[in-house]
């Protein structure tokens, strides 16, 4: 992926950013979904700090919108601090090297989760990712595959507290990707962003990270060894740990 420091502002989006995000936006609220979507790239961390977003035009297309409510969204997003614009040979639009606070365009304005809302949320999560974890580990990978799955177990053990949700967040979709079905990676992407809003509101515990990179690397070995029943058990218990601690401070 590009960073700020690259010699050409190519584009940090790959494949799995064309699953998730770079679809058509519904009708009618153009403007809107066209930020959320952009956030959902920055925040569930397809697009890293420093990384390059598609030229307006590309994601005009991609979106099925104008480039007028292409550029509106991302000036909205610049003055919000999630990305920045350069100018010049190499310029572009960049994630910007430091992201505001989660929360920092959403406190306020979302109420409350009720217990309905946060077992829905989790209700989905376990059926969508126990089963993409089940149907990666079935699938014969191939070598880039494979790398790529083990490079996403190593960002996320080596990530800091403040990029822990993000790079944990990529490390689950490409999980779902590796299962080939771009709706379904489409899917975890929405999920996971309702995951995040209800993570990003109670704290972050350090034993809790350390618990969470064990059972991830149990999950990638169950994964690239091929064996189905054990990587959905062990996405299975991975999940229940995330779901005690939201029940545990919302519920």
């Amino acid at each position: 992926m590009s960073t700020a420091g690259n010699t050409a502002a190519e584009p940090a989006c790959e494949s799995l950013a064309d699953e998730v995000l770079l679809r058509p936006v519904r009708n009618g609220n153009a403007f809107e979904d066209t930020v959320a979507r952009l956030l959902q790239t920055i925040r569930l961390g397809i697009v890293e700090p420093g990384g390059a977003l598609p030229a307006e035009r590309d994601l005009a297309a991609r979106f099925s919108v104008s480039r007028d409510t292409v550029r509106e969204a991302i000036k909205s997003l610049s003055d919000a601090g999630f990305l920045v614009s350069r100018r010049g040979r190499y310029g572009g639009t960049f994630v910007s090297d430091t992201l505001p606070a989660a929360g920092h365009l959403d406190a306020g304005l979302q109420p409350s989760p009720t217990t309905g809302d946060i077992e829905d949320v989790l209700g989905l999560r376990d059926i969508l990712e126990v089963g993409a974890a089940r149907a990666a580990a079935a699938r014969k990978l191939s070598a880039q595959e494979r790398d790529l799955l083990w490079t996403r177990l190593r960002e996320t053990a080596a990530a800091s507290v403040v990029d822990y949700r993000r790079v944990d967040s990529r490390l689950h979709l490409t999980i779902g990707e590796l299962v080939g079905t771009p709706s379904l990676v489409s899917l975890l992407a929405d999920n996971r962003t309702r995951v995040n809003q209800l993570l990003d509101t109670i704290p972050l515990i350090a034993r809790n990270i350390e618990h969470s990179n064990e059972q991830h690397e149990g999950i990638v070995v169950a994964i690239l060894t091929g064996n189905p029943e054990r990587a959905a058990e062990a996405m299975s218990e991975h999940l229940a740990g995330t779901a005690a601690l939201l029940r545990g401070f919302l519920a």
